[in-house]
């Protein structure tokens, strides 16, 4: 595998898609933890106010604080940190491994950005792994812009509304899907069975630990720590 010119794909982008990244055994392992972790009807993390105002039915969960040591085999792939290093370089900073479950029936996620886009080289890397399909029959396919990575920040307007130029992608069982944190992006409805993608989140060197407590939606930027909108966005 060419990590070099992967990570020039991805820089380009925004964004980078791997299919059968990860074995098929190892993603039955994981996604029958998460599963069973949440059961059939698990009750939301977040404030109602967030629920409303973000657009965005997600619940987390931390599998590693809780000694769920079957997560750790996906961080200490070889090949993960190789690739992790070609895109931010040999001094990068690994966060912490987040499931965001969506249950059935539920909206997905709204256009957003992980982190604030003021400082060009602080961010987050996403490093989503996916333990099913996601396609058109289950929903919940994440959207893209290409290259808004570069764009500043995400225009105000219709949390939902499509977007000049977005890609739908379908990552598959074993897909690895790496997102800067100041793409644009949003999760389709969940129309299907529950969806969810495991985080491993990344940043490179110098960017605060805390660089995901601010994140960025068309109606609003929103601090996690605080549980409140810290600022109105208005068209």
């Amino acid at each position: 595998m060419d990590y070099e010119q992967l990570a020039v794909q991805f820089w380009e982008a925004g964004y980078l898609t791997v299919d059968d990244f990860f074995a098929s055994g190892l993603m039955d392992e994981l996604d029958q933890l998460v599963v069973e972790h949440f059961g059939e009807q698990p009750d939301f993390a977040h404030t109602e106010e967030f629920l409303d105002r973000s657009k965005t039915e997600v619940i987390p969960w931390f599998p590693q604080h809780g000694g769920h040591s079957a997560f750790d085999r996906i961080s200490e792939l070889d090949g993960l940190a190789e690739l992790t290093r070609s895109i931010l370089g040999a001094d990068w900073n690994a966060l912490y491994c987040m499931v965001m479950f969506s249950k059935p029936g539920t909206t997905g996620q709204a256009w957003h950005q992980d982190c604030s886009p003021e400082a060009s080289d602080h961010f987050n890397l996403n490093r989503l792994v996916y333990t099913r399909d996601i396609n058109a029959v289950t929903g919940g396919q994440t959207v893209v812009v290409p290259g808004s990575h570069r764009q500043g920040e995400l225009p105000p307007g219709d949390p939902w509304a499509n977007m000049d130029g977005q890609v739908v992608l379908k990552p598959r069982k074993g897909s690895l899907v790496i997102l800067h944190g100041h793409t644009w992006h949003r999760v389709l409805p969940v129309t299907g069975g529950a969806r969810f993608s495991t985080n491993y989140r990344a940043t490179p060197s110098g960017t605060p630990e805390d660089i995901t407590d601010i994140c960025v939606y068309r109606n609003m930027r929103y601090c996690f720590s605080t549980q409140s909108v810290v600022e109105e966005r208005i068209v």
